[in-house]
């Protein structure tokens, strides 16, 4: 193994705790947390190690998530355990949805990887309390979520209403957990969800449109837009999204190969050689830079080709490497391996959050045990035949 391999498997270590995958080894009160979609992103890398002691906190995270879902079904966006003291947090200004859709793919992957079964039975309560809730949350009962402002990963952004991202963490989630139950009804609801996807994302689609007015304003390009509300579409690139669509084959094949190809040159022609989180930067002219600028709780860090808005991640690109390796894409995924190794290799192996684009320099907080994760997950897949539940 590599130098940063071993470093990368050395920081999920730092960042394990008796209750799960911390966010960071740095000692920041809000990373020093078991959040629910760092802690699976930790650990579907550790499933991918093998390293059984990582596996166990990868158990451990999701026990910690299950013993404080709310009654209701809502999934902690993080807990905190010191001394006894318990601060569990199902988000700020907003609640988390990717929370409930990352705890489900998470139980699932383990009982895949680790060939129990019985794990899906334990958890089956906890998982069928996160579906009821998500159906809640499309509203209208058609089949698609609809996300608050700061309802994801990306919280201090612009998406809301019907993003996409989250209609994919849903569908992958629907998708594992079928893969145990082999329901019917959950199969019809995975090919609702993907039709309605189908119908309102994609150029030149059929069907009735959600919103058919602001559908046909939209100049679609080679890629997916973000997200759309009643207000209209907003078309931003988005990586992550992107990618997910890919591994979980949305689209034909042509119009995979064209996202696939316009991320790849993308990343190519930057400094980093990795891909930004969303693209273009929403600059200071931009007709959303007054949503962006008020969407921080705390500080702006928005700028432009920075965090959200056009900076770039090394877990973002590790899903995108995982999009290239499905689709075979070799090279390119050798490629995109490299630049996160160089990435998370910055200021001494510092597996910084995430890079101003433009500039390469680092932002947010150093030793993200997600930074990690991103190179071990992509590596193992690439090179020792591990494979997730799709």
């Amino acid at each position: 193994m590599s130098l940063v391999y071993n470093k990368s498997i050395e920081l999920l270590f730092k960042c394990s705790s008796e209750d799960g995958f911390l966010a960071s080894a740095q000692n920041i009160s809000n990373y020093k947390r078991v959040w629910a979609r760092d802690g699976v992103i930790c650990g579907l890398a550790a499933l991918a190690s093998g390293n059984e002691e990582l596996i166990q906190i990868f158990k451990k995270t999701i026990e910690t998530l299950a013993a404080h879902q709310h009654k209701i079904g809502t999934v902690p966006s993080n807990v905190s355990i010191q001394n006894n003291d318990i601060d569990v947090s199902y988000g700020g200004l907003a609640g988390r949805v990717d929370a409930v859709t990352w705890f489900v793919i998470g139980v699932c992957q383990y009982a895949y990887c680790k060939k129990e079964d019985s794990f899906i039975d334990k958890y089956k309560s906890n998982i069928e309390k996160c579906f009821t809730l998500l159906e809640a949350w499309e509203f209208n009962n058609k089949h698609l979520l609809y996300v608050p402002l700061s309802g994801n990963w990306a919280d201090e952004y612009i998406t809301d209403g019907y993003v996409l991202y989250d209609q994919l963490l849903r569908l992958w989630a629907l998708k594992s957990y079928n893969h145990f139950v082999k329901s019917d009804s959950i199969s019809n609801k995975i090919e609702n969800i993907k039709e309605q996807i189908q119908i309102n994302f994609f150029p030149d689609s059929g069907g009735e449109k959600f919103h058919e007015k602001a559908y046909n304003e939209v100049k679609f390009k080679d890629y997916l837009p973000c997200s759309f509300s009643p207000s209209g579409y907003k078309i931003q690139f988005d990586a992550f999204a992107n990618a997910l669509a890919v591994m979980l084959n949305i689209g034909d094949e042509d119009f995979q190969d064209r996202q696939m190809n316009f991320a790849f040159n993308l990343a190519s022609e930057t400094k980093l050689g990795m891909l930004p989180a969303f693209w273009p930067p929403i600059s200071e002219d931009d007709e959303h830079w007054n949503l962006l600028k008020n969407n921080c709780k705390y500080e702006f860090r928005n700028y432009p080709n920075e965090f959200h808005n056009g900076g770039s991640w090394s877990m973002v690109n590790g899903f995108f490497g995982l999009a290239l390796f499905s689709k075979n894409k070799i090279q390119q995924t050798d490629f995109i391996l490299e630049k996160i190794n160089n990435a998370n290799e910055i200021s001494d192996f510092s597996f910084y959050e995430n890079f101003n684009t433009k500039t390469r320099e680092p932002n947010g907080v150093p030793y993200c045990a997600w930074s990690a994760a991103a190179g071990v997950l992509l590596h193992q897949t690439r090179y020792s035949d591990f494979k997730l539940l799709i």
